[in-house]
Formats: C-alpha cells, sequence, structure tokens
C-alpha cells in the first residue's frame, strides 16, 4: 500500500485534501470548487486503487461554508462518471460557525480491499507532472482516470502507485526503482496525481502503450 491505512476485516481508508484553492478572495489558486473536489477525489480513488481497493463510502470535510457544498458533491460525482461507475454513498461535515478567509477540504473513501494478481509486470509512468494551474491548463497531459480503470478491469494494470508532490523520483525509490526515463522532469510535484506508476504485465506491453498512447513510458 502507499498511503492507505488497512482497518480490521479487510477495509482500507485513503484520504486527501486541499486548501488555499477554490472561490474565496484570498486563494492562492482560483478554481471552481468541483474542481477542487474532483481532484482530491481522484488522488483518494487513486490510493484506493493502490491499495488493491474500491471505495464503497465517501466522506467529505468541507471548511469552506454550505455553498460550496454541493458543487463539492459535483465534482466527485463527476468522477465516478467518467469511469463509468454508480459512486458510493457520500457523506459529511461542513464548518458553519466560522467563516473562513480561504477554502479548505478533505475527501475520504473508506473500500474494500481485493485479491492481488501475482503475474510479473514492469512499471510504466503515465501522465505527465502538473502542478497549481497547469492541472487545468495542460489537462491533456495528465493521467487519463477512465483508461486507467479500464485497465484495471481487463486485466492490462496490475499495479496503481499515484505520484504526489515529492515527484516520480521519490515513488520509484519507494517501489526499488532507479527511476530512470529520458525527458521527464523526476523532480517535479505531481500535484493531484497527474503522473502514476502503473504496473503492467509483461505479455501485454504492447497493448498498454496503444491503450495509454501519449505521456506513457518505461521506466527503471
Amino acid at each position: 500500500m502507499r498511503n492507505a491505512v488497512l482497518l480490521p476485516n479487510g477495509f482500507v481508508l485513503t484520504t486527501d485534501n486541499s486548501a488555499g484553492i477554490g472561490e474565496k478572495e484570498h486563494d492562492i489558486v482560483p478554481a471552481a470548487d468541483d474542481i477542487v473536489s474532483y481532484f482530491a477525489a481522484r488522488v483518494t480513488l487513486l490510493e484506493q486503487w493502490a491499495a488493491l481497493a474500491y471505495p464503497s463510502s465517501i466522506i467529505v470535510h468541507n471548511f469552506s461554508g454550505n455553498k460550496s457544498w454541493d458543487q463539492y458533491i459535483a465534482g466527485i460525482e463527476r468522477l465516478f462518471q467518467e469511469i463509468e461507475v454508480e459512486g458510493p454513498v457520500i457523506t459529511g461535515s461542513s464548518e458553519t460557525n466560522m467563516e473562513t478567509l480561504q477554502s479548505a477540504m478533505a475527501v475520504t473513501m473508506i473500500g474494500e480491499r481485493q485479491e492481488e494478481r501475482l503475474d510479473s509486470y514492469d512499471w510504466f509512468i503515465y501522465g505527465k507532472p502538473c502542478v497549481g494551474n497547469e492541472v487545468l491548463e495542460e489537462a491533456e497531459k495528465i493521467a487519463n482516470m477512465k483508461k486507467i480503470w479500464n485497465g484495471i478491469n481487463n486485466g492490462l494494470v496490475h499495479r496503481v502507485w499515484p505520484v504526489g508532490s515529492t515527484g516520480i523520483l521519490e515513488e520509484c525509490h519507494r517501489l526499488g526503482l532507479l527511476g530512470e526515463v529520458d525527458g521527464w522532469d523526476l523532480g517535479k510535484s505531481a500535484g493531484p496525481a497527474t503522473s502514476v506508476l502503473l504496473g503492467i504485465p509483461l505479455d501485454r506491453i504492447e497493448e498498454a502503450k496503444m491503450h495509454f498512447g501519449q505521456y506513457f513510458e518505461a521506466i527503471k
């Protein structure tokens, strides 16, 4: 597992948060609230997949006020619409006693761990590192969730490992990889997991190259 918590009875907890990004006047990065929640949910879902789990419930922690709640929910629902599955039940809480100057929210998912595939695989990096405004301005470069989900379901992807703020190289080292790939900024933050390490079975590598297309490279 990456940053997941293994709970009793095979349940898995994952979470991600966002602060200073949203629709408030003092936010550092202006963005629609539904986009903020979409990317927080994206990271949290990728962490579930990294732990070989799929979420059965979602909790939203909203510190931005009541007006942001519906948009936060809409962004999470859009993520599951994108991968074309019915999303889990969403619950949560909003801070309404204190008005904050900046936006802040978090998404937590609880899921059930699945059996691990034991076939051999090689690691590939998918999606370029993007952070801040780049996430919106260069959206075509980031890892596509629908392609990853389809790859998981058809056996094309055996492992998922999202890249966070420490960059590709650090995540490679956590997996025991050298982290060698030409033409990529391996130390740059991947923001809301715009880059994802994927374990591809050895006999399906050419198929995976066709499936994921651009910004998909082997990594040592």
